[in-house]
This record gives structure tokens, C-alpha cells and sequence, in this order.
């Protein structure tokens, strides 16, 4: 029965006076995962969903298009970002012990914490890290090898890494400044972060199908990542994991959906392990989901960030969530504590696998807590806004975003975004074409898309307290370059 139809039904069943069927319904959610992976040409997926205190699991699809080996509910996938959440609760149990101060200089724990300005370096708190205000330059990368001294090795690395912002500033996502806070809990555990987040988390939790190292993935049914525009059939990447240990505390957990959705649920079910153990304090519960930053784009993740989680409310009703991305596989999670629903959708690749979150996301909301997830877009009736202020470079280290007039489209940007520096010549350039969506003194927001394939994207102009001119693309934070 089709989603029609059962609404149909139940508006019937109201007018009847007859109670509506309770429950999850396996079979349409199965044939609707299956039909989204089919349309949208995406390998394989798992889907997890917590409703009505149940755990829902279903698969589908194929693990790697070059063995054909199926996918399973106990399959592994890479959840990438989402592993930020898991490195948050490690920072803020440490906390609640006492062990870490979350406002004094990340310097206290980290005598020989640098980047390349001076200032933040004294000042930058772990709460900036944890909340994206830090101001340090996100996607630093640095293989420093397999050992368990990697992590300390990329924080000595990283004294040479610019800044976004100032500290505080404005909120710019920060992979970087996660790693830090991996090396915080390191030395404050005296475990690796790998050891640590074993013990202090997921083996309290049940979470046996949560690991960091290939060694351990190796143990279970792992999906192989995929590459492909929105429309292409994927093919698979050169390597199981294209990222190194060290980033681990930034994008290194792989897992399975249910298993995501029992760490969410330590958020939904008030900080204790199915068993009754208490993993967090209450109060640590509360300021990780605790509107920290409000977003400069209130769509990419939510319109505020936490300590780790970004923070929506969809009708009045608050919820937490965070995506992932690695190379070939996309994680998604949404959870609505009030309402007692968690959804983890992984995949294996596509470049369509947006769109198969936001179908299966929007219509799990509507049906399991009658809340309306909101689409973004250009309004119907065309906006004309003043382009002028906007067009011109910005620039963060390794990339450069230039913004131009279109000629031909009245009030249309077009967003050319390359590799600078030493990433200069390596990704060929990507364009988005930008409509505006609304214009006022504090920011102006456009929805950007490259073709028509693609789902819009917010693109965000704003200024900050000095005046200074950025744009918020990606959760990231850019100035204007000087003319």
C-alpha cells in the first residue's frame, strides 16, 4: 500500500471512529528504501529507525557493485562525521568528572597546542571546539601514520594551520578541531582515542558493532564505497578507507545503522545504557543538545549548534542530528527525543543519496511523529536581490570560492569553487548556479544547485561584528578576500 493510500485511510478510519493501525510498518518501509536505492541508483543501505521504544532495522541493496554480496542489517558502514558526536560525548564525560574544563584554554591540557596565530592558540577553549567556534581552518588533513601516536603527531603537525575566523566569531565547522579534542581525551585518558572511546563508551552501551580500525571491521559484512554524480551508476572507490587513523575523531567510526541509533538514543532515553547504567550525567545530556551557536545557514544541519550535535526544530519540536561523508559512503542521523524517534540511514555511494535521506526522512517524521521536516528552495514568485556586496573571492586555506553575476539571469550568482594553494589543479573546479531565497540587513541567502539533478543547497552572506564580509557554504565559514 503506497503512502497515498494509507493516508487516505486513515483520515477514513478518523471519520469512522475506527483507531488507526499502531506501529512500524516493515513491509512499506522496505518496499520504499528499496525503490528510493533503485531510483536514485545507490548500491546498498541500511536503515535503522527508534519508534515506540523499538529498535526497526532494514537493508537493502548490495554491499560492493563488483562482488554483489548482499547487504545486511549486521552490515559495516563508515558513518564519517557522525563520529563527531561520539568524540563530543567523550569531551563533555570527561566533563562531568571533573577532568576537563570546558571554558579554560585547550593550552592547559595541551602545554604545546599551537596553530599559526598566536592569540587563538592562548585562548581557543575545548567549548569552541566542541561548538565549531574555535575559528581554526576545518579540513586539515595529515596521515600520520597507523601508530597509536598518530593523533599527537597531527596536533603537532596542525601549529601551522590558519584561521577562518577569530575565536567566537561565527560558527565554521571544524574537523580539525575535533582531532584536538581527540588528543584532549587521549591525555587526559592516558588511552589511545581508539581505547578510550571503547571503554568509556560503547562497550558500556552494547555497541559491538562499532569500531574504529579496519583490523575490527574486517570481523563483519563492510560496505565498499561507491563514486558517482546523481544519475550515474556508482562505481566502487580504489580503497575500503581513503582516510588515515588520524581521523579518527573527526570521521574514522564505522558501524552499523542500529547500532547509531542505540548511541542516539543515549540522548532520547535520558544519558543511560539499556542495562539502567548511567553513561552521562543528565546535565551532560542537556548541554550537548543546549542551543550553543546560532547558525549563520539554518538548513545545512539546523539553525543552532550544540556540543557536537547540530540542533533543528521541526512544528515545535526540537531534535539533534548530524550527516557524514567519506569517500563513497554518505550517514545520515536525525533524532527527535520528545517524540522518541531516532532515524539512521548509511549508504554505500551515489551521488543521489541526499535524496533518498530527505524522502525516507520527511515521510519517517510525518508518520512515526506527525512533524513536518521543512524543504528549502527559492521562493516561487522570483526574488530580485542586489548582487553587488557579494561578487568577488573568498578564500580559506586550500580553497578559493569566486562569486560572479550570470549575464544572463537577473539577480543569479554563479559560485566557482577550486583548490588553492597546495591544493591548487587538484579537484577540477565545481560550479553552483545561485538563486536568491530572502535578503535582509543581516544576511542574505541564496539556494544554490550545480544542475537540475542536484537539491538545493543554502548559500549565506553575512557580515560579522567588525564588519567583515563572509559566506557560509558548507557549515564553513569564508571571508571576503580585501580588493
Amino acid at each position: 500500500m503506497d503512502r497515498t493510500n494509507r493516508e487516505v485511510d486513515r483520515v477514513v478510519n478518523r471519520a469512522l471512529g475506527v483507531a488507526a493501525p499502531e506501529g512500524f510498518d516493515t513491509r512499506h518501509w522496505q518496499d520504499r528504501l528499496d525503490a528510493l536505492l533503485a531510483t536514485h541508483r545507490i548500491p546498498g543501505a541500511v536503515l535503522a529507525v527508534l519508534a515506540d521504544g523499538e529498535i526497526h532495522e532494514l537493508a537493502s541493496g548490495i554491499l560492493h557493485t563488483g562482488t554483489g554480496v548482499e547487504v545486511t542489517t549486521d552490515s559495516v558502514f563508515q558513518i564519517g562525521s557522525i563520529s563527531k558526536g561520539y568524540t563530543a560525548a567523550l569531551a563533555v564525560l570527561l566533563a562531568d568528572a571533573g577532568k576537563l574544563d570546558l571554558d579554560a584554554p585547550v593550552a592547559n591540557v595541551l602545554p604545546d597546542f599551537a596553530v599559526a596565530d598566536a592569540e587563538a592558540s592562548r585562548t581557543i577553549t575545548p567549548r569552541q571546539l566542541l561548538n565549531h567556534t574555535s575559528g581554526i581552518e576545518g579540513d586539515y588533513v595529515n596521515d600520520t601514520g597507523r601508530g597509536d601516536d598518530c593523533l599527537a603527531r597531527y596536533v603537532e603537525a596542525a601549529r601551522n594551520v590558519g584561521m577562518t575566523n577569530p575565536p567566537g566569531a561565527t560558527m565554521s565547522y571544524s574537523g580539525t578541531a575535533y582531532n584536538i579534542l581527540g588528543r584532549i581525551v587521549e591525555v587526559i585518558t592516558g588511552k589511545t582515542w581508539d581505547e578510550a572511546l571503547k571503554e568509556l563508551l560503547l562497550t558500556p552501551l552494547g555497541l559491538d558493532h562499532t569500531m574504529t580500525l579496519p583490523e575490527e571491521v574486517l570481523r563483519f559484512r563492510a560496505a565498499m564505497g561507491h563514486m558517482g554524480d546523481p544519475g550515474e551508476d556508482p562505481v566502487p572507490t580504489p580503497l575500503w578507507n581513503m582516510l588515515p587513523r588520524s581521523a579518527g575523531p573527526y570521521g574514522g567510526i564505522s558501524a552499523t545503522a542500529a547500532d547509531v541509533v542505540r548511541f542516539a538514543r543515549l540522548f532520547v532515553d535520558g544519558a543511560t545504557a539499556p542495562d539502567g547504567t548511567r553513561v552521562l550525567s543528565s546535565a551532560g545530556v542537556e548541554a550537548m543538545l543546549n542551543r550553543e551557536v546560532e547558525m549563520p545557514d539554518e538548513w545545512f544541519f539546523g539553525a543552532h549548534w550544540g556540543l557536537g550535535w547540530g540542533l533543528f526544530e521541526w512544528d515545535g519540536a526540537r531534535g539533534f542530528g548530524h550527516d557524514g561523508s567519506t569517500f563513497g559512503q554518505l550517514a545520515y542521523l536525525r533524532a527527535i527525543p520528545e517524540k522518541g524517534l531516532a532515524i539512521a540511514l548509511l549508504t554505500n555511494g551515489g551521488g543521489a543519496a541526499p535524496k533518498v535521506y530527505e524522502a525516507l526522512c520527511r515521510e519517517l517524521t510525518a508518520e512515526l511523529a506527525g512533524v513536518s521536516m521543512p524543504a528549502f528552495g527559492p521562493p516561487e514568485q522570483p526574488l530580485t536581490v542586489n548582487t553587488a556586496p557579494f561578487t568577488g573571492a573568498y578564500k580559506r586555506e586550500g580553497f578559493l570560492m569566486t562569486i560572479t553575476d550570470r549575464p544572463s539571469d537577473e539577480g543569479v550568482l554563479q559560485l566557482t569553487y577550486e583548490g588553492a594553494d597546495g591544493l591548487a589543479g587538484s579537484f577540477d573546479p565545481l560550479v553552483w548556479h545561485l538563486t536568491p531565497v530572502s535578503d535582509s540587513p543581516a544576511r542574505t541567502v541564496f539556494a544554490g544547485r550545480r544542475n537540475e539533478k542536484d537539491g538545493w543547497i543554502p548559500v549565506v552572506f553575512y557580515a560579522l561584528a567588525d564588519g567583515s564580509r563572509y559566506v557560509h557554504f558548507g557549515a564553513r565559514a569564508t571571508a571576503k578576500s580585501a580588493a
